[in-house]
């Protein structure tokens, strides 16, 4: 192709391999795509289906061993970039081909202030000192970074999630480039600073004219931003087309099982609870927490008289931005935090001021599922280990000889086999790690088990089969949930009810259905409007 009918960036029977101890694994299979200028690619898949690895060779970015490229080109303007030079390849990245990566933290150096490093864009091609500072303050102005002048000597860990994203896509589109690529931008944040990160994008893109390669395994994102995609599934391009053909009237079967576990969708969940005037398993009442702050403003509450009950049999959403006290509830109810003010109690027993022996209750009958299991789980423990861990804390549960069978019942029941009682934590995926740490939830056979954001972090599909897992243990040990999520389609298919928390406070609540067919709050309104697909169904 030439002329005008040459693509911005044009990928061909793309390969590649990485040598292994255990053998050659092909993460790439003979992919090929292409994206034109001003036009927004998508590619969909699973982790480990070879998203970012096809999009890593267009920056080089593909170590070299253990990789391999093993056939295909990957062309810029007609420019086969496999075949550039080093020097080639680093004055085009950042210049023509610019990438915004997941990991914020993990991106950006942590002992520079994010000013300096915005600044290093420039410099780095040549630009001096001054010029390079009023370009990069011009940059986190424009990206609507908060008093960006005032922050711009602050350094990373001083912002929040959505900020570094902000200080991230400030870096990459600082030298203009032709082609920005995405990867998972947006999967650690919360619904509505999700929307406002996508909307920059978008804005960004039509001002600048840039070719926008979206990298996720979130649908919704896929449907509300795209203009064409590609699905992936074990290092393959399984079908590709317009985002509303492919949605629309999906060929392949893969796609179709992607579309049907898109969290949202399907029916509310039928609620199995009985008469909630029946004593509660947990009251809580006008609880609040508060944190010292300035001398001017002494105490900042968390937690700001939080009323409300949970149910034997219910899951409790709790829905809300970062910092609007969902995760501080939780740890309170679960004596991590010390309250300020307020009463919460289990089956009446004083769960904030318990005695010795309702503290040794309450351990054993409320227990949590987070949100990282790479953090969760002891890489020095094995499997089995991990799950006796709390019958070795409360030795009055089970024998010492009935443990191992009781791992073996509990990984069944949870999709794992038996034999993985031997192995560590790093030898599972996301997912299986996950159901590690709901299986060792489950060793003393609580009444709750608390959520932090127990799902946020996992494909679709394997976020669907987690789900589908904690309902059927709903039923089989008649569990209670409170299930904490930024996540709202996910809490829309799981909760009985929903608590809705703004800055420590409980603005709305209700029973699932009630509250997303007919949200009264602004702010509620607002949060399921900025949802790709709850703003959808809000509005038709």
């Amino acid at each position: 192709m030439t002329g005008n009918d040459q693509h911005l960036v044009d990928v061909r029977n793309l390969s590649v391999e990485f040598h292994t101890q255990a053998g050659t694994v092909q993460a790439v299979r003979n992919v090929s795509w292409f994206i034109d200028r001003g036009e927004t690619l998508a590619i969909l898949g699973e982790s480990g289906s070879g998203k970012s690895v096809s999009s890593s060779a267009l920056m080089g970015l593909i170590d070299i061993p253990p990789g391999r490229i093993s056939s295909g080109e990957v062309l810029y303007r007609g420019e086969d970039l496999l075949k550039a030079s080093y020097e080639r390849q680093r004055e085009l990245n950042g210049s023509k081909i610019a990438m915004i990566f997941q990991d914020t933290l993990a991106a950006l150096n942590p002992v520079y202030p994010i000013g300096w490093q915005v600044a290093e864009t420039f410099r780095a091609h040549g630009i001096d000192r001054k010029q390079a500072r009023e370009k990069a303050l011009d940059l986190l102005e424009r990206v609507e970074l908060p008093n960006a002048r005032a922050r711009f000597n602050d350094y990373p860990h001083q912002f929040s999630g959505g900020q570094r994203q902000r200080i991230m896509i400030a870096m990459a589109i600082a030298l203009n480039p032709d082609l920005l690529i995405a990867d998972e931008p947006t999967t650690a944040l919360d619904v509505s600073v999700q929307a406002r990160i996508l909307r920059l994008l978008k804005d960004l893109q039509r001002e600048r004219g840039m070719g926008l390669l979206m990298i996720t395994h979130d649908l919704g994102i896929v449907e509300g931003l795209a203009d064409r995609v590609a699905v992936m599934n074990k290092g393959e391009i399984v079908e590709t087309g317009p985002v509303r053909q492919v949605f629309g009237a999906p060929q392949h079967a893969y796609t179709r099982d992607l579309l049907g576990a898109i969290p949202g969708k399907q029916d509310f969940p039928m609620s199995r609870t009985t008469d909630r005037q029946n004593e509660p398993l947990i009251a809580v009442n006008e609880l609040s927490k508060g944190y010292p702050s300035s001398s001017r403003n002494p105490l900042v509450l968390a937690l700001d008289k939080v009323s409300f009950t949970l149910a034997r049999g219910e899951t409790l959403g709790v829905v809300g931005e970062s910092g609007s006290g969902k995760s501080t509830l939780a740890r309170t109810l679960l004596g991590l935090e010390k309250s300020s003010n307020g009463t919460a109690s289990y089956k009446g027993s004083d769960m904030l001021n318990p005695t010795p022996a309702e503290r040794s209750v309450l351990q054993r009958q409320i227990q949590m599922i987070f949100q990282d299991p790479t953090a969760s789980l002891n890489p020095r423990m094995t499997v089995a280990e991990i799950i006796c861990e709390p019958l070795a804390i409360h030795r009055d549960v089970l024998p010492k000889k009935d443990w191992k069978a009781r791992v073996g019942e509990l990984l069944e029941q949870v999709g794992l086999s038996p034999d993985h009682a031997a192995r560590y934590p790093h030898q599972f995926s996301g997912g299986q790690r996950q159901r590690i740490a709901i299986a060792r939830s489950l060793a003393l056979r609580p009444d709750i088990i608390i959520c932090d954001e127990a799902v946020s972090s996992l494909d679709v599909s394997v976020q669907a089969q987690v789900i589908a897992l904690l309902k059927s243990l709903k039923d089989d040990y008649g569990l209670s949930y409170i299930f904490i999520a930024h996540d709202l389609p996910v809490v829309r298919s799981f909760a009985d009810r929903v608590l809705v928390m703004r800055k420590g406070q409980i603005v709305e609540q209700g029973k699932t259905e009630d509250l997303f067919s007919n949200p009264q709050h602004p702010y509620t309104r607002e949060l399921l409007q900025s949802d790709p697909v709850l703003g959808a169904q809000l509005s038709a």
